[in-house]
């Protein structure tokens, strides 16, 4: 049967980075998008970011994107929430990093429980997979018909992480009938919301997840679940790397102060452009 994680702090953790994006912003398939080029200008190897709930204009995001540009690849971040992001200013409310969070005494954390329905409730709902699906799946044939796009991947973080995991389930039939989305390859790093088996047994393409073992949507148990699921695909490409004592968000909102987080974020960063390299190429 499948079981998937019901409303939780979702992305709500974590720590937003110095630094600053070097792309541009121009509209594509109606949304308005982030564009990060590699030097070479080659749209062979291009990835598409699937954001968290705080959205396409979140630094951590860009500042990742341009990262992987440098690395050679093309990268589009998509408005996939169409101007309706949730503002930064949630970010350390519910899930802080993991030393603030062992200070937090029983007031804060009543607080943050209260704010999680109010915040995320009617913001899951308007954003379900009905809606946004769609929006990404559109996006994804966008791209593709742009001259000198090959191979296309996507790498998704907590919200965006399920529909990059969704995308690896390879191209599928609209109701009109039309072939839509589907990636090349996908990675998702610290997804929420995800049902188990039902979102990983039709994966199709290569599939790479980064989770970490203090992760409050995903816990233990529910990593072994996806390991068995994903241990009998023996004709699909993947991998699963286990990060230690690392929080939900980890892969985009590590908090720097720490070496051992900042390490997990760079490790993860580095599991992707491993994991892009060797099947967009």
């Amino acid at each position: 049967m499948s079981t998937g994680v019901g409303m939780s702090s979702c992305c709500l953790s974590g720590k937003v980075h110095d630094g600053t994006p070097v792309g541009h912003v121009e509209e594509i398939g109606g949304l308005q998008t982030y564009v990060s080029e590699p030097e070479s200008k080659s749209k062979a190897k291009t990835i598409i970011f699937l954001v968290d709930i705080f959205g396409w204009e979140f630094k951590n995001t860009r500042l990742l994107a341009d990262n992987y540009a440098k690395a050679g690849f093309y990268v589009y971040i998509p408005d996939v929430h169409q101007g309706d992001s949730l503002p930064i200013s949630f970010l350390q409310n519910v899930e802080p990093p993991l030393k603030d969070q062992e200070q937090h005494g029983l007031v804060d954390k009543a607080k943050n429980a209260a704010i999680v329905p109010a915040t995320l409730g009617p913001w899951l709902i308007k954003h379900r997979e009905g809606v946004s699906k769609p929006l990404i799946d559109g996006f994804i044939n966008t791209v593709r018909m742009i001259p000198g796009t090959n191979k296309i991947g996507a790498i998704g973080f907590c919200w965006g992480g399920r529909y990059a995991i969704l995308e690896a389930h390879g191209r599928t039939e609209s109701e009109s009938g039309e072939n839509v989305g589907g990636v090349d390859a996908a990675y998702a790093c610290h997804p929420s919301l995800v049902a188990i088996p039902g979102d990983f047994e039709p994966v199709t393409k290569p599939l790479s997840l980064a989770l970490g073992t203090k992760d409050s949507l995903l816990s233990v148990d529910q990593i072994g679940q996806i390991q068995d699921v994903l241990a009998k695909k023996t004709d699909v490409p993947k991998e699963i790397r286990i990060y230690e004592d690392q929080i939900h968000g980890f892969a985009l909102r590590s908090d720097w102060s720490s070496q051992k987080d900042k390490d997990a974020m760079n490790e993860a960063e580095q599991q992707g452009l491993d994991w892009f390299n060797e099947y967009l190429s």
